[in-house]
């Protein structure tokens, strides 16, 4: 087989319009690139043919209107555009001019992304504050610069690195399948490419509503025209007898992560409390690291309450047959050393535990600053709150499907992107509620 034949068809030489179904795929080449013809009626696409998250086989992918949805996570890309359309890719994909001529179809010349430079509006900010460095936060920064807002733009983040992959904390990073820069949404050049000053370690203490300020903890302050917060959760703290706090593991930023795989070199044993997503993510990522785990949890079946019955059973015995040990409707009754003791008088050695019982939205700020509050910052379609000029997103905004109905907080990392970028938006005078 030669390397053409590897490659699918040389897609300038053209191929049978017939060869495409309508919401099809067909992969092929162009020189030496990869590249997908994908039909949508009697429109012909050609993009390309990896994810610019990490790589995933966009041929594997689903075909949903106009998006092609990545197999591997789930980001999506506008076939007409190439436009990331959701998390957790941010970059866009290549395109490709597409030109019929009888019954075979022809890629041509790569086309130039559009840019997306607005008009400025008469109330256009001069200088935005982001309270937060998560994917909501980085989400709204990144559309800001992408869609030509030229004021001055400032991330605060109390985290030590810079917005990151924060799913993968728990999943291919934690398991050393997935490589350290992988782990960073940019490099660090981005944020000075961009003119974001990214200002990590720092925490904002207080929010001056009427003066238009935070102050940080070490007292300076900085003026905002518009602010978003985007504070994020906190993990639950567990008080367990006997456990000195640096025996728990929680796993919310990068720092986490790593502090957790350090523990996980040269150790035999864990325990996981919590049957979430989390805990599971972190037992199955241990055991790729060939450390034995125990999951402690309240619940009779894990997921039950996302899930069902049934399909918790099954989760649990895929992790059962991947040597997780599970112990469920049971806590921690105590800790001496390495021996942790159950309430039912069970004990299992542990060298470690970690902490996976949930999240509480960080509402402390949006507090102090009389926001309106009801189990989070209560925000209207375009996530603005209470305050005329303060926005809130991802984990600690309440908001309404489609502006209506009953209001809802949800907290998978990739609900923030496209509230970040709703508020990126509105700011530049774009009056399109968010599309999560």
């Amino acid at each position: 087989m030669n390397d053409d034949e590897n490659k699918g068809p040389d897609l300038c030489a053209g191929v049978p319009i017939g060869s495409i179904p309508d919401g099809g795929i067909l992969a092929g080449h162009v020189d030496d690139v990869k590249v997908l013809l994908v039909r949508r009626g009697d429109e012909i696409f050609a993009v390309g043919a990896e994810c610019t998250h990490y790589g995933g086989p966009l041929a594997e992918g689903v075909v949903a209107g106009e998006a092609l949805r990545c197999p591997w996570h789930h980001a999506r890309f506008c076939l007409r555009t190439g436009e990331a359309l959701g998390a957790p890719a941010f970059d866009p994909i290549a395109c490709w001019r597409v030109e019929r001529v009888g019954h075979s179809v022809h890629v041509r010349e790569k086309i130039e992304p559009p840019r997306r430079t607005l008009a400025a509006a008469a109330d256009t900010p001069k200088a935005i504050v982001i309270v937060g460095g998560g994917a909501a936060g980085f989400a709204a920064a990144e559309r800001l610069r992408r869609e030509g807002f030229s004021g001055s733009l400032t991330m605060v983040s109390a985290d030590t690195a810079a917005p990151c992959d924060r799913p993968n904390l728990s999943k291919d990073y934690l398991a050393g399948d997935a490589p350290e820069e992988w782990i960073p949404l940019k490099p660090s050049e981005f944020y000075n490419a961009h003119g974001i000053e990214l200002l990590l370690g720092t925490r904002v203490t207080a929010i001056d509503t009427a003066a238009r300020t935070v102050q940080f903890e070490a007292g300076e302050q900085l003026g905002w025209d518009r602010l978003l917060l985007a504070t994020g959760a906190d993990p639950v703290r567990l008080d367990i007898p006997g456990a000195s706090a640096s025996r728990i593991h929680y796993l919310r930023s990068f720092a986490d992560s790593r502090a957790l795989i350090a523990s996980s070199e040269g150790a035999k044993r864990a325990i996981v409390v919590g049957a979430s997503f989390i805990g599971l993510e972190v037992a199955a990522s241990l055991r790729k690291r060939g450390v034995e785990v125990n999951v402690v949890a309240l619940d009779k079946i894990p997921m039950e309450r996302v899930f069902g019955a049934e399909v918790g059973a099954f989760v649990k015995a895929l992790h059962e047959s991947n040597g997780v040990h599970f112990h469920m409707t049971r806590s921690i009754a105590k800790v001496d050393g390495t021996h942790v003791t159950l309430d039912d008088g069970t004990v299992v050695e542990a060298d470690f535990i970690v902490a996976g019982v949930g999240v509480r939205p960080s509402l402390t700020l949006a507090e102090q600053a009389g926001l309106a509050l009801d189990r989070g910052v209560m925000v209207d379609a375009f996530m603005q709150t209470s305050v005329s000029g303060i926005y809130a997103a991802g984990d600690i905004a309440r908001w309404a499907e489609s502006g209506t109905g009953p209001r809802i907080r949800v907290e998978p990392w990739g609900v923030g992107v496209p509230h970040g970028d709703c508020v990126a938006r509105h700011t530049r005078g774009q009056k399109k509620a968010k599309d999560v």
